[in-house]
């Protein structure tokens, strides 16, 4: 089946589950594509592991998990050099899905500019020169007065992979009361994190990623690695996220442990998908 097929039988299904052999056709057609832009690996400056194959991944996951829809407009928040957005080129409906990233470092949205969007024109990318300690320390806005350049009721689709990851508490709920002003009734956020609850606290069974060796950052909902700038790598209590979402008018659809924790899951970081039902905002 070509691609061009696969888009219209979805299109004309959209309330349907997609089919589980057409998704798992268009993610290896993907992974073998080698006309898809990929950025050289020494400038890759977010995100572990093959770039292609994860994006391919996190794309069944947005549709399997997410719901999400080729006809979707998509705003990906932190998209970096295009990890996510390439994998979605071949899945957006040309006419109309709309997808719009945005990042704080200049050279990931100049690449996707350069690579992408003369390919696929209904991508477009942004820099917004938010200020974190990390990716854009000299950054001039501020997280906590982010104010992201789109209208209200913009967006199905609103991506956020390990966002609040390397995110203070207070900015978490700016971010999220931006989401949840941006999405459209109905429409979905689809959002990764490390969530420490108390088997993952206490990871009496030692199977936790070693890299992830969380310990509590004083009496807050945080959690460090001791070893690694703050922002590196940051966990959250238990509720935590789902209280943030709550007050950003956004309604948990579903909540998925990951394998960081050391449990069988199909996807590594913990993962929710949480839906704007529209009033009471």
């Amino acid at each position: 089946m070509s691609e061009t097929a696969l888009r219209n039988e979805s299109a004309t299904a959209t309330a349907l589950p997609a089919r589980e052999d057409r998704v798992q056709w268009l993610l290896e057609s993907i992974q073998r594509n080698r006309f898809l832009p990929q950025p050289a690996p020494d400038s890759v400056f977010v995100g572990d592991g093959d770039f292609k194959a994860v994006g391919a991944e996190f794309l069944g996951h947005f549709i399997r998990m997410g719901g999400l829809q080729p006809e979707s407009r998509v705003l990906d928040i932190g998209c970096g050099i295009g990890r996510m957005a390439v994998p979605l080129t071949q899945y957006l409906d040309l006419e109309k899905g709309r997808y719009s990233g945005i990042d704080p470092v200049e050279g990931g949205i100049a690449w996707c500019r350069r690579f992408i969007t003369p390919a696929y024109p209904n991508f477009a990318f942004q820099r917004v020169d938010i200020a974190h300690d990390l990716y854009n320390p000299k950054g001039k806005i501020s997280g906590k007065a982010l104010k992201l350049p789109y209208a209200d009721r913009h967006f199905d689709f609103v991506i956020m992979t390990s966002v609040v990851t390397h995110l203070p508490p207070d900015e978490v709920l700016i971010y999220l009361s931006e989401v949840g002003r941006l999405l459209k009734s109905g429409g979905r956020l689809f959002m990764t994190a490390f969530v420490v609850d108390p088997i993952a606290a206490t990871n009496e069974t030692g199977r936790r990623d070693t890299r992830l060796a969380f310990q509590r950052d004083g009496d807050g909902p945080c959690w460090f690695v001791p070893e690694l700038p703050p922002l590196a790598a940051v966990g959250f209590d238990d509720g935590f996220l789902d209280n943030a979402l709550r007050r950003a008018g956004l309604t948990t659809a579903l909540k998925s442990f990951g394998s960081w924790r050391g449990q069988q899951a199909d996807h590594y970081q913990d993962v929710f998908v949480a839906e704007y039902r529209g009033g009471g905002r």
